[in-house]
């Protein structure tokens, strides 16, 4: 019988030990550079080269017109960006994706470079920072010292606050003026602050991607730099930046900390850079508690109790010696006032914005008399996270970079900057901080609560106060109750309001002292003056104001707005009353 294969047919039946294809002989497994990269890290890659096209053009449509070098640096980088999305899905090797992680890296941080040339003038952070590291240069206080002039421009924004006022004070930690005095000496703007912001941002995406295990790398690039909003805030001098940058070797992999019972040099750096980062910004003294929590429940678990506790103490210590370090010059200058500058975004009472729950009484209904029911339920949030974080550190310990960030939800001042600032931070927790790391960390063992079902109804009732105090202030009433006749003239095709009059009565059992904004969509305007009626308003008294614009006109939105209000605010205790001004 023939052995040829049959017709129709072209498949040939091999032996079973001869070789699959021809070739040389493989010597062993492929080396790990060598391999076939993670279709996870091609994910990852593209998704960082894909954001890099976010305010790219904008920042180049700037550029053609007033810079048109950096604008052919711009159109260079679109073309990298291109080569960099094929090599991604082309690269056959570990390696070679890698290098190409470093190329987007590097495109990055050239489009960064190019947007911070085009805007580095900064805004209300970055000037009170450039003008603080000028008082440092000349050995004036920095702290307790108002800056008014400051804030002539239009571009330069200004915190309102409750009580009718504003404030032109430096209220953050000294270390972003100390590291922009030096630079201030040559650089006599605010791009002085600008500028070490930027630079920082830089350094810690360049960190954060040496830190992170290569699959995750340009997922840094993204988050860093990428996507356009870290950038925007260094451009406008925030501290928080610099405050995140130091936060990232502290973050990476903090289970390992003091592993063995010695921190060593690694722990020693990181707990530096965590004192640092408190005498940087605000937003570092809500983490702190978290991760000391966390790193004492991992250490227990590991050493114990007593040898625990030593390692925490002497990483709490040392961070706690940084930070005064940094700080005691203007301690010892004016304690009172400088604790009050460093205290004063908690403590000013800044007029409602943001995107959190405090906007139920200040866009959806007509106000609140109870709005500091939103700071306590913020605060009850907080130390309820941190209760359940004690209690459930193997569930809760991965997302010890995002639960603090919650309470600010309830807040007064709840806007987007105070959670999405530190979001590289969650990147590096969820790279480098798998559930495994916490199995074995300690959990307190209380009786009757091993079970699910006992164990959420502890959680719950860990939360429910910041419930009851949101829901206290989101359902109480208005303060006050004012009806509005405007009065309105029309000139060259516009029509300007000159003044408002304002009915106002007060509902409660305490003496008001109203002042007065516009309102039109979130932001509210400047101060309105108010004349007529009594500067505070007694328990169940009424008045009748003439509340006047800012400049003397106020021109009236185009059409029938439905959301033009005028608003008044007590900052004690804090309140908001909301009405339509009739534009008809």
């Amino acid at each position: 019988m023939d052995d040829g294969p049959r017709a129709g047919g072209g498949l040939r039946l091999r032996r079973r030990d001869a070789p699959a294809t021809a070739g040389p002989p493989r010597t062993g497994p492929p080396t790990t550079g060598s391999a076939a990269p993670q279709q996870l890290h091609r994910g990852m890659t593209l998704i960082a080269t894909i954001s890099l096209f976010i305010g790219t053009r904008d920042a180049w449509t700037r550029a053609m017109t007033s810079h048109p070098p950096v604008a052919g640096i711009i159109s260079v980088c679109y073309a990298g960006i291109l080569v960099a999305g094929v090599l991604t899905l082309t690269t056959r090797t570990r390696r070679a994706l890698t290098r190409v992680d470093a190329g987007v890296l590097v495109l990055a941080v050239a489009l960064v470079l190019c947007g911070y040339w085009l805007n580095h003038a900064g805004t209300d952070e970055g000037v009170l920072t450039a003008q603080a590291a000028n008082q440092i240069l000349h050995g004036h206080p920095v702290y307790g010292q108002p800056w008014p002039w400051l804030f002539d421009s239009s571009s330069v924004g200004i915190t309102k606050t409750m009580s009718g006022g504003a404030d032109y004070t430096y209220g953050y930690p000294p270390l972003t003026a100390l590291l922009a005095a030096p630079v201030h000496a040559v650089v006599h703007s605010t791009a002085a602050a600008t500028l070490v912001t930027t630079g920082a941002l830089l350094a810690g995406a360049v960190l954060l991607w040496l830190l992170l295990p290569a699959p995750w790398r340009s997922a840094a690039t993204a988050v860093c730099l990428g996507f356009g909003f870290l950038p925007g805030y260094a451009y406008s001098g925030y501290p928080a930046v610099l405050a995140l940058v130091l936060l990232v070797p502290v973050v990476v992999r903090w289970p390992e900390t003091g592993a063995g019972g010695r921190l060593g040099l690694p722990g020693v750096l990181q707990a530096l850079c965590l004192g640092a980062a408190c005498a940087t910004q605000q937003l570092a003294w809500f983490l702190a508690p978290f991760l000391l929590l966390g790193l004492y429940a991992v250490r227990r678990g590991d050493l114990g109790p007593r040898l625990a506790l030593g390692v925490v103490a002497r990483y709490t210590g040392t961070a706690a010696l940084t930070w005064a370090a940094i700080n005691a010059y203007f301690a010892a200058e004016d304690f009172s006032t400088w604790l009050h500058g460093l205290l004063l975004p908690i403590t000013q009472k800044a007029i409602l914005h943001g995107q959190g729950l405090m906007g139920i009484s200040y866009y959806f209904t007509s106000g609140s008399r109870h709005l500091d029911y939103y700071s306590y339920g913020s605060l009850l949030l907080l130390f309820g996270l941190l209760a359940a974080t004690l209690l459930f550190v193997r569930r809760l310990g991965p997302a010890i970079t995002v639960l603090p960030w919650l309470s600010f939800y309830l807040a007064t001042r709840s806007q987007d900057g105070y959670f999405l600032m530190m979001t590289p931070l969650w990147l590096a927790a969820a790279a480098t901080v798998p559930a495994a790391a916490l199995a074995s960390a300690w959990q307190p063992r209380i009786p009757h609560l091993t079970a699910r079902p006992a164990r959420a109804v502890l959680a719950a009732g860990l939360l429910a106060p910041a419930v009851v105090c949101v829901t206290i202030a989101a359902a109480g009433p208005p303060p006050l109750r004012m009806s509005v006749t405007a009065d309105i003239v029309e000139r060259s095709g516009h029509r300007d309001i000159t003044q408002l009059v304002t009915r106002v009565v007060n509902t409660t059992a305490t003496r008001l002292t109203p002042h007065f904004a516009s309102r039109l969509g979130q932001g509210a305007s400047d101060w309105w003056t108010a004349s007529g009626g009594p500067e505070s308003l007694a328990p169940h008294a009424s008045a009748t104001y003439v509340v006047k614009p800012p400049g003397g006109l106020r021109r009236v939105p185009g059409g029938s707005h439905p959301h033009f209000y005028l608003i008044a605010v007590t900052g004690t205790p804090m309140t908001i009353t909301t009405a339509r001004i009739p534009t008809s």
